[in-house]
């Protein structure tokens, strides 16, 4: 999950961190989401100023809409994470996360505090502060409803609160034991926005400073290093268009010592902050002044002598620090290559792993190597009192060691390989957060030192010990599955440990109506290549008649094993009644039997390959769900799992692209035609397709419109018959009560009778962004409302038009039909059935 391949470092680069050296100074920035961060201010404060700077997000953005895939909860926030990163390595930040799900939008601070578990948040931030050590914390938000976001407004109170906290030992005093201390941040500031036309809380009065400069190193604008980071938040579809010239940032103080003309007044952020560290300013400012953009290895041996004295300092967060910083310059400066590769992205406990390492001291600096550690991170390693390992706890073990000294000559390749065994018991490769089973409205994390960290550490990490100008030092680096794509070329991806055994249930999901029997398959995969998995079997499902049918194998195959023995399944309901089981497969070897895991794999260009393990679970539902009609025409929008659901229902689905939709005579074969989520914003070309689909409906047809959005600036067409708005209204309580605005409405009665019971069980939300302003042709069949707000009837809006129907909705079937929710079924297939007569 954390590999990549190595940065492509510059002479200019080089110059920037070399006067980084001389700057000791720490900025926190404090928002909500993935997306959240001022990327320009960031930029700026990195890139510019040289402080170390870093961003706190609360959550990963899990519960937010996916514009690249139909990835959804934690699958989303997996992506979101690995876009946070690719964004940070460009503005120069760092990035940490708080243990705060993302569980959609909410309407108040209250809320969200309460959903987080108020108390966990803020030990997060406090932790995050105790450990980065911020001079000054800048929020996003603030603290009430012009943040226009519970989650927002959430985090600038936990901020503000975190900042007081942060300082008393009585608070969090658990801590204290892993390694941080009380911290006291000079001033805690709110960054302001102006976000347009009642959006505007800048004032002249406000402390403001201009980041739009231009960095004639890096040759880009601080608002173009912001464009470039934030379009790497491409699931969100947040990319920038680049800023150049004079951009002001305003800032109003919430807490600590006032400040007039910029943030970090008042703050010392030099070496004269650390006791004993004068002389090093000096030291730098002659390496700098000594420096070549054309030999950048004549500044090692000066950098070896600076890291000889910060190493000679007390200990403290400034030396530890700057340490890393001058180690990565020495790698830089002599064009260091370090790689430890392997030559399968996967590997199964027990099994051999060969890893080849690679030293090159290309720039021929006086270097020699000493010695190669292969470890498994120290960060997952917690002995117990009795020195037996803790549950579910990495032990540590080093799998080699070996003395080799050898002189690096320069520009010469150095190969070392080594056979090792993946422990049995070396936990299979998981992010941390999703290690043990998470609560509603947070993640759980044992381990306090990885609190806040973006991802975990890599499976493996090799030590290179060597000497540098007569400077012992070591570095550090993954153990990277390395190959060459024949369009990509050479491609960087993470080791992967997998267990002896993998299984998966397809379909994931069953869907019955009246006492149907249907099929699923178990694909069991054995992951060592011996043939041997153990046997699977399902837990008890009171609701469900399940028997093996045996068979053979239905798929299987893939990277680091085979389906063997794949076993076919019969279920069907063993009484009447609306119900939702989900059953976990379970491994039995032997008489010891284990839950199942199940390896999911997401992969995108611009991010990382993500793999991460969850139950092998299959779920069933069971309800009435009368249908009428049969085949469906789907407009694909940004991606949702909605035409599966809608097969498990019975329906034919029929995918329909552009040339598709070139002919209304062609589309009315289908009884319904259905464009997904936000399929307005993505495909453009429907703006030439309007005329065609209306005839479509007008001959009889009907055309189903799942929610879009307007702000994305590809809404150039009208979407129905009638005019209305695609509004931001949404209604977040799940549990909201719906009323039945036109209980007669033939949506509501045919071919299923709805009832408020089936808006039972509904997750996240009701509906997002609502039709409003509607044309008086449209009906308007529900209405609901958050707390507090009054009720809002655009969620779904029907009108007659010619001989057939138009629907557009804002609820979001796109989650309810994927995680089973009996009532949203039933609901969709009346939808579709709106243009069969059938009595009305």
């Amino acid at each position: 999950m954390c590999a990549q391949a190595p940065a492509t470092v510059t002479s200019a680069d080089i110059y920037l961190r070399l006067k980084k050296l001389n700057v000791l100074g720490t900025v926190l920035y404090l928002a909500a989401h993935p997306d959240d961060e001022n990327s320009r201010l960031i930029a700026y404060m990195a890139k510019d100023r040289l402080y170390r700077t870093g961003y706190l997000s609360m959550t990963r953005g899990d519960g937010g809409q996916n514009l690249i895939g139909d990835e959804q909860g934690v699958e989303l926030g997996l992506i979101r994470t690995q876009e946070m990163m690719a964004a940070r390595r460009v503005d120069g930040a760092e990035q940490f996360f708080s243990r705060a799900y993302d569980f959609g939008f909410s309407k108040s601070t209250e809320e969200a505090l309460k959903i987080w578990d108020h108390e966990k948040a803020l030990s997060d931030v406090v932790w995050v502060i105790r450990k980065f050590q911020p001079d000054v914390i800048i929020t996003r938000f603030p603290p009430d409803s012009r943040a226009g976001h519970g989650h927002h407004s959430a985090s600038a109170v936990l901020a503000h609160e975190a900042f007081d906290a942060a300082a008393d030992p009585n608070r969090f005093p658990e801590q204290l034991k892993d390694g941080v201390k009380p911290w006291k941040a000079k001033r805690l500031l709110w960054n302001s926005f102006n976000f347009g036309p009642g959006a505007n809380t800048t004032s002249d009065d406000q402390m403001k400073i201009d980041v739009g400069g231009f960095n004639p190193i890096l040759g880009k604008s601080y608002g173009e290093l912001a464009a470039i980071s934030r379009t790497n938040h491409k699931s969100q579809g947040a990319a920038l268009t680049p800023a150049r010239g004079q951009s002001m940032e305003y800032f109003t103080l919430v807490a600590g010592d006032p400040a007039h003309g910029d943030p970090m007044e008042g703050v010392v952020t030099d070496w004269d902050r650390v006791d004993g560290a004068s002389a090093i300013s000096g030291m730098v400012d002659q390496v700098l002044k000594d420096y070549s953009l054309l030999a950048p290895e004549k500044s090692v041996p000066g950098l070896a002598g600076i890291y000889r004295a910060i190493g000679q300092l007390p200990d403290g967060n400034w030396k530890t620090q700057k340490l890393k910083e001058v180690r990565d310059l020495i790698a830089d400066c002599s064009g260091l290559w370090l790689e430890a590769v392997v030559s399968s992205p996967y590997v199964a406990q027990g099994d051999p792993l060969n890893v080849t390492f690679v030293v090159n001291n290309r720039l021929n600096a006086d270097m020699a190597a000493r010695e190669i550690r292969l470890e498994t991170p120290k960060a997952w390693m917690t002995m117990t009192p009795a020195g037996t390992v803790a549950p579910g706890v990495r032990k540590d073990e080093v799998d080699f060691d070996t003395v080799w000294h050898q002189s690096l000559d320069g520009d010469k390749n150095y190969y070392f390989s080594k056979s090792i065994v993946v422990l049995p018991s070396h936990p299979v490769t998981q992010p941390y957060w999703l290690a043990e089973p998470m609560s509603a409205g947070h993640f759980n994390v044992s381990d306090q030192r990885l609190i806040g960290n973006p991802q975990s550490p890599p499976a493996y990490e090799a030590e290179f010990d060597l000497v540098v100008d007569g400077q012992e030092m070591t570095f550090t680096r993954p153990v990277q599955y390395k190959y060459t794509h024949p369009v990509k070329g050479e491609v960087y991806e993470p080791l992967t440990i997998l267990p002896r055994a993998t299984a998966q249930f397809d379909p994931e999901l069953l869907v019955f109506g009246d006492g149907e029997k249907k099929e699923f398959d178990a694909v069991v995969q054995d992951r060592t290549g011996h043939g041997h998995p153990p046997a699977l079997g399902l837990t008890a499902a009171p609701a469900l008649s399940i028997q093996s049918e045996g068979g053979a194998a239905k798929g299987g195959g893939g990277s680091g094993g085979a389906a063997i023995g794949d076993p076919s399944w019969m279920a069907k309901p063993a009484g009447s009644g609306t119900t939702v089981v989900s059953v976990d497969g379970i491994f039995d070897e032997n008489g010891h039997k284990d839950t199942a895991e199940e390896l999911r794999t997401i992969a995108y260009d611009h991010i990382p390959r993500i793999d991460y393990f969850k139950p092998a679970t299959e779920k069933f539902m069971i309800a009435d769900i009368k249908t009428s009609g049969h085949r469906i025409g789907y407009i694909e929008g940004a991606g949702d799992k909605v035409p599966e659901a809608l097969q498990q229902m019975g329906y034919e689905v029929v995918t329909l692209r552009e040339k598709d939709l070139a002919s209304a005579t062609y589309l009315q074969q289908f009884d319904a035609i259905i464009a997904g989520v936000r399929a307005y914003d993505v495909h453009p070309w429907l703006a030439g397709r309007h005329g065609v689909l209306m005839d479509y409906v007008k001959n009889g047809g009907n055309l189903i419109v799942q929610y879009n959005r307007g702000d994305l600036g590809q809404m150039k067409t009208t979407i129905g018959p009638y005019p209305f708005a695609v509004a931001n209204i949404r209604v977040t309580d799940e549990t909201a009560k719906v009323n039945f605005v036109l209980p007669d409405h033939k949506v509501l009665q045919f071919p299923n009778v709805i009832t408020e019971e089936d808006f039972n069980g509904w997750i996240q939300e009701r509906g997002i962004y609502f039709a409003g302003q509607v044309d008086t042709a449209y009906k308007e069949v529900l209405g609901m409302a958050d707390p507090g707000e009054s009720e809002q009837k655009g969620s779904l809006v029907i009108a007659d038009y010619g001989k057939g129907v138009f629907v557009y909705t804002g609820l979001v079937f796109f989650r309810e039909l994927p995680a089973g929710v009996p009532g949203a079924y039933r609901l969709m297939a009346n939808i579709i059935a709106l243009n069969h007569k059938k009595g009305f």
